[in-house]
């Protein structure tokens, strides 16, 4: 009789009740930002445990929690463009597993491990390499944009078939060969050369051309002086500039006086 009451004492029990939750532990809690993937014996049910706490069979249910949070994963990868030049990319992809699709992935992937290197790494560096060989290396860097584009594309439609959502994709450094990058520095300074070059050439005819038409201007001047320079004319600039003294000139034959309309007879002729 003793014997009984001590066994269902209720100390007693309380720490059965204690003991048996902690060794069998039959609730769990899915925390913010999770999904509980429920399996019974190892088996995945297509029961998705929220966020909150859920009662559980112990020892008959497992579960495995799996983020539906958006994150991000950086990887290197090497391609060749059209133009075969070697194409060095870093990508930084964001990303989120569906969350009513939770079950699906872990039992076809994995977790969240597996699923980047099973499934985005592998995804990243093919779908790389198809965009990239696409557009010459040239384009790459002008078309950046649509570029990108393809690759957020591509890589969409073929994380999907994974339950994986892909949220937004950059390429974060996009670099060539050492050997490209010192031709493409070439070329920029062989243009650079060409246009001063152009542009001294273009000065120098400028300059030519403008000693042509200043010739030409004063050809035409002494031309047109030439044609209107008459004998009145001459005598008329003569008396405008006599000061009223008889002009003279001085020579071998002594001081003579200076006949204005002679002179420009003479002129004339």
């Amino acid at each position: 009789m003793t014997k009984k009451k001590t066994l269902y004492n209720p100390g007693t029990l309380a720490l059965l009740l204690f003991l048996f939750v902690i060794l069998f532990n039959p609730f769990v809690i899915v925390n913010a930002g999770e999904r509980g993937v429920l399996m019974q014996f190892g088996k995945v049910e297509e029961t998705i445990l929220g966020e909150g706490i859920h009662a559980v069979i112990p020892l008959v249910n497992t579960v495995k929690k799996l983020s539906v949070r958006v994150q991000k994963q950086e990887s290197s990868a090497e391609a060749s463009s059209k133009d075969l030049q070697e194409v060095f990319t870093d990508v930084a992809l964001n990303w989120h597993i569906f969350p009513e699709e939770a079950n699906a992935v872990f039992q076809q992937v994995g977790d969240e491990n597996a699923i980047v290197e099973r499934i985005i790494n592998p995804a990243v560096e093919e779908v790389l390499k198809a965009v990239m060989a696409k557009y010459t290396a040239e384009e790459i860097i002008t078309k950046r944009g649509e570029v990108k584009a393809g690759v957020d594309n591509s890589l969409t439609e073929r994380l999907i078939g994974y339950h994986i959502r892909v949220d937004d994709i950059s390429l974060v450094h996009v670099h060539f060969s050492q050997r490209f990058s010192d031709a493409v520095e070439a070329k920029q300074i062989a243009e650079q050369e060409a246009k001063k070059t152009g542009f001294v050439v273009m000065k120098a005819l400028k300059d030519a051309e403008i000693k042509v038409n200043l010739a030409r201007g004063e050809a035409e001047a002494q031309s047109l002086l030439r044609e209107t320079l008459t004998s009145e004319l001459l005598l008329k600039q003569a008396i405008d500039k006599w000061n009223g003294e008889p002009p003279l000139i001085i020579g071998e034959g002594g001081t003579k006086l200076l006949n204005l309309s002679n002179f420009a007879k003479n002129k004339e002729n």
